[in-house]
């Protein structure tokens, strides 16, 4: 029997956030488990993993692995780019390939540029992905991957075009194996709704709006909407039931709602699934506020759902506006009534720094918190990132080097320009101090935007009775003689 050729996938640790044993990164697993068919698949876990370069050149030392992939958020590229230099340092003949958000957000807004005839910043970025990486995948990698395993495979494989066959379409979606959970310490994330520990999900791909804050409005792969079939979500949800005996679930789509008669089927067939098991789910989700309505609710709550996030992102009209939100104050409030009114909890994902954010509109977003009464929320500040709006639609600064200028109907955001490889303090942080803000406004210098976002998450919470989420702390690596925890690596069979 031939033996298989090995190949390392490597998930890198997210240092940004305050527990990164929370939710495991599914878009990596369901490239390996297509891989596992014709290959010999090692999966290094690295989440919550502090000294996570050591584990690194161990595997590289020890290990005869020459292919290695990599997937990445952009606030993990500074990880990643030490994971490369720790690969590299250790082993002179190896492939490396990215795939995952980052290079195809940065692969989308370089595609802006170049059909503008000109060389920005995402032209930069674009340039040091190919020299950092042997192979770049912008978009699925399902089956972009085998591309990018040949001898003779191209710096860029652009999957990211809806005209490419290897695009993903909705039919494609059911076709493929569950993602292969198996290849990492499942047992060792800890996620609860409602006491009852809960495994995500992704049901559908994509959100067809266009918030100028939001990633991939250029990109395919983010923006056209892909869903699977309710049996298939069903066969999966079934899966997770029974070989890890979860009776919580996290939908990690970017909007249960944005195909409404899905969303009514899949919870109705939830519902006949736990009749038919004799079982309680618990779940939640993300909705969209425009088009949440009382049937919808209803449903979602039948299912097992009593937690809702939604990305409400401000109280202030002119910013709902100058973000290009596509939703009212007034809607977003009748939204949170409608989910209270079915017995549902909602999380308000609010954010500031947008286009001529001031003190009066970050107030106006205290004031809608305060009156509507969230049952949790989080405030964090906008992060101009490849393949936005923010990002794409901006110009240079006309006298001040480093600074991009997004304008929206002659209201202005200012963004830094950011080295992605080397800084992540832009994402998140504590949430009770530790955020860096590298946008501005008209009104609002920098320092001033982090000072209100720590003024309206300290005080909203002090009135609503709403804790700070505990954080926890990172995991130590220990070498052992070759012997990796089954935390960090796990292997496929032969």
């Amino acid at each position: 029997m031939e033996k298989k050729e090995r190949i390392c996938l490597i998930i890198p640790p997210s240092v940004f956030l305050l527990d990164e044993r929370v939710f495991m990164s599914l878009g990596i697993l369901k490239v390996a488990a297509v891989l596992e068919k014709q290959y010999k698949v090692e999966v290094i876990d690295l989440s919550g993993v502090k000294n996570f370069e050591d584990v690194i050149r161990d595997y590289a030392y020890l290990s005869d692995t020459l292919v290695f992939g990599l997937t990445a958020t952009t606030p993990q590229m500074p990880a990643v780019t030490k994971i490369i230099k720790a690969i590299r340092e250790t082993k002179l003949q190896v492939k490396i390939i990215l795939g995952g958000p980052h290079g195809t957000l940065v692969n989308a807004a370089y595609r802006q540029e170049h059909l503008k005839n000109i060389k920005g910043r995402a032209n930069k970025s674009f340039f040091d992905l190919l020299e950092m990486f042997d192979v770049v995948i912008a978009g699925d990698g399902e089956e972009s991957i085998f591309e990018a395993l040949k001898p003779n495979a191209p710096k860029l494989i652009d999957a990211d075009n809806s005209q490419s066959e290897l695009f993903l379409t909705s039919n494609k979606l059911s076709g493929y194996p569950l993602p292969a959970r198996h290849l990492i310490d499942v047992n060792s994330y800890h996620y609860s709704i409602d006491n009852e520990r809960a495994l995500s999900l992704i049901a559908q791909l994509g959100c067809p709006y266009n918030c100028g804050f939001c990633g991939g409005r250029k990109s395919p792969s983010f923006r056209k909407a892909r869903t699977r079939p309710v049996k298939n979500i069903i066969e999966e949800i079934t899966h997770l039931y029974e070989r890890y005996g979860v009776k919580g679930f996290m939908f990690y789509d970017d909007e249960l709602n944005v195909n409404r008669k899905l969303m009514v089927d899949l919870m109705n067939s939830l519902i006949a699934l736990q009749d038919k098991l004799g079982t309680e789910f618990r779940l939640r989700g993300f909705v969209r506020t425009n088009l949440f309505d009382d049937e919808q609710a209803e449903a979602l709550y039948r299912a097992g759902f009593r937690w809702l996030l939604i990305g409400f992102e401000s109280g202030s009209s002119r910013m709902l506006r100058n973000m290009n939100k596509r939703v009212t104050r007034e809607e977003n409030t009748q939204c949170l009534e409608t989910a209270r009114r079915h017995g549902l909890k909602v999380k308000a994902l609010m954010s500031i720094g947008h286009p001529a954010e001031s003190e009066k509109t970050i107030m106006e977003t205290h004031k809608w918190l305060s009156e509507v009464k969230p049952d949790d929320f989080d405030v964090t500040i906008i992060t101009v990132y490849p393949g936005t709006p923010y990002y794409d639609e901006a110009v240079p600064h006309p006298t001040k080097a480093g600074i991009w200028v997004y304008t929206y109907d002659n209201d202005r955001l200012y963004s830094e320009e950011i080295d992605y490889k080397v800084a992540a303090d832009y994402y998140k942080g504590d949430p009770d101090g530790g955020y860096k803000s590298y946008v501005y406004t008209d009104f609002l210098t920098a320092e001033e935007i982090v000072s209100f976002r720590g003024f309206v998450e300290r005080d909203v919470r002090e009135k609503l009775g709403i804790p700070f989420n505990p954080s926890a702390s990172a995991r130590t690596y220990e070498h052992s003689m070759g012997a990796f925890p089954p935390y960090i690596l796990k292997r496929s069979s032969d």
